[in-house]
């Protein structure tokens, strides 16, 4: 069984990618810096293996992480964690990760392998990253496992879903004056090489203090003195609040204009919330005490599982728009968290033991699970889909290749060209 309907598979031929970019940053700074960047690579290298080889990048920082710290600890928490060096690592891999998903679709229109299989690609390295980011960024913040971690995960996947489902609305990817695929990014990599130079535990201190502020009667009357890490999440709140307003604008005027209800998208967005309420009445629940697996070596196979989730339900979304298919209000990766949080609850709906998470050796084999059924299922989700488009468009994917009308192979650095020897 696959993702695309009989049906469907013709509205890949009719996709068009669209984008708007309004970034300051990414039109006067870095767009220059790309240009030169994709004349590096060989037409001959198709786009979705640049993609792919900025997630190895990211992928990489991961592992230096589970390396030195393979129990996701925070320092102040007797973790010793990286070397100050790696956090230079951190920002240098982000960097380059942000260049390369940046340059692939100019490296899509060098070839004409511009498609929807590129946007599917991409969207779905970007989604695994959006996970992969909070875990890093979290950790150098030296927040580790707690509620701030958490909060931020559902802060950044919350962008990322807002984003995909305003393009599902209006057809086109809008990237305003600050957007998390540019600025966000500089901002983490900024993030990290503060962390290089000054280590994690720089973040606790409190900011009106750093700033001097404290000495300001008024400020110090009226504004709490929180950590400078906590004062990132405040302002990723806002960051949020400000995304959702401009979001739902770009839909609102986008319906109008087309004489559609600019009500019913808002229906749309409760897929997520509904689906992060579960993640925490999961993390929340007395098993078999409160909030064992947020303050364990569980909570980073907890957190990967939740973005693999994320990421089938957004690459869902995507497809939907790529092939013109109804919105996906359902995602059936979500049962297992479900059951997890239903048995891990079960103590307060009604008054008994859980039936599978009754013991930490119990919740941890079955938060294992949970993570090992996600990637299972994404992974499923991946191959399934690449190969309905590339078996349907004739094309491949990480190579510049397409098939004649005999079925043979052609490898060309342009589309114009194959498209002569068809």
């Amino acid at each position: 069984m696959g993702y695309i309907p009989d049906h469907a598979l013709a509205g890949l031929k009719n996709y068009k990618y669209k984008g708007v970019d309004k970034s300051l940053l990414s039109n006067y700074v870095l767009n220059p810096y790309w240009n030169w960047l994709v004349t590096l690579w060989p037409k001959s290298v198709a786009p979705n293996t640049i993609t792919l080889t900025g997630l190895c990048l990211v992928v990489i920082n991961l592992a230096t992480l589970l390396y030195y710290d393979p129990e996701y600890k925070t320092v102040g928490g007797g973790a010793q964690g990286p070397p100050n060096w790696v956090y230079f690592t951190w920002a240098a891999g982000l960097f380059m990760y942000q260049s390369l998903d940046a340059i692939d679709g100019k490296q899509a229109r060098r070839t004409g392998m511009a498609g929807p299989l590129g946007e599917m690609f991409d969207h779905g390295c970007d989604a695994l990253n959006t996970t992969f980011e909070v875990v890093l960024a979290a950790h150098a913040l030296n927040l580790g496992r707690s509620w701030w971690t958490v909060a931020s995960q559902i802060a950044t996947l919350a962008n990322f879903y807002l984003t995909t489902w305003e393009e599902y609305h209006t057809g086109q990817l809008f990237l305003g004056v600050f957007s998390g695929p540019v600025e966000g990014i500089i901002m983490i990599c900024g993030l990290y090489v503060v962390t290089g130079f000054k280590g994690p535990t720089f973040w606790d201190q409190k900011i009106l203090a750093v700033t001097g502020l404290d000495k300001v009667d008024l400020v110090a009357r009226y504004i709490p003195d929180i950590g400078l890490n906590d004062s990132f999440m405040v302002f990723g709140t806002f960051g949020l609040a400000f995304n959702i307003l401009t979001s739902y604008s770009n839909v609102y005027k986008s319906r109008r204009e087309s004489n559609k209800s600019a009500l019913q998208p808002l229906l749309y967005l409760a897929p997520f919330p509904l689906s992060a309420l579960v993640q925490c009445a999961w993390l929340s629940a007395p098993i078999p005490t409160k909030s064992a697996i947020l303050y364990s070596p569980m909570f980073l196979p907890f957190v990967s599982a939740w973005g693999l989730q994320f990421a089938h339900q957004v690459g869902r979304m995507i497809l939907a728009h790529v092939t013109s298919q109804p919105f996906p209000w359902w995602d059936s990766m979500w049962i297992w968290s479900i059951v997890g949080a239903l048995d891990a609850n079960m103590p307060r709906l009604i008054g008994r033991q859980p039936i599978i998470q009754s013991t930490p050796e119990r919740t941890a084999i079955f938060v294992g699970l949970t993570f090992v059924v996600a990637f299972l299922s994404y992974a499923r989700f991946v191959v399934l889909v690449i190969n309905d488009i590339t078996n349907y468009l004739g094309i491949a994917c990480l190579t510049v290749r397409k098939k004649d009308e005999r079925g043979s192979w052609h490898r060309s650095s342009s589309w114009d060209q194959i498209k002569k020897q068809d």
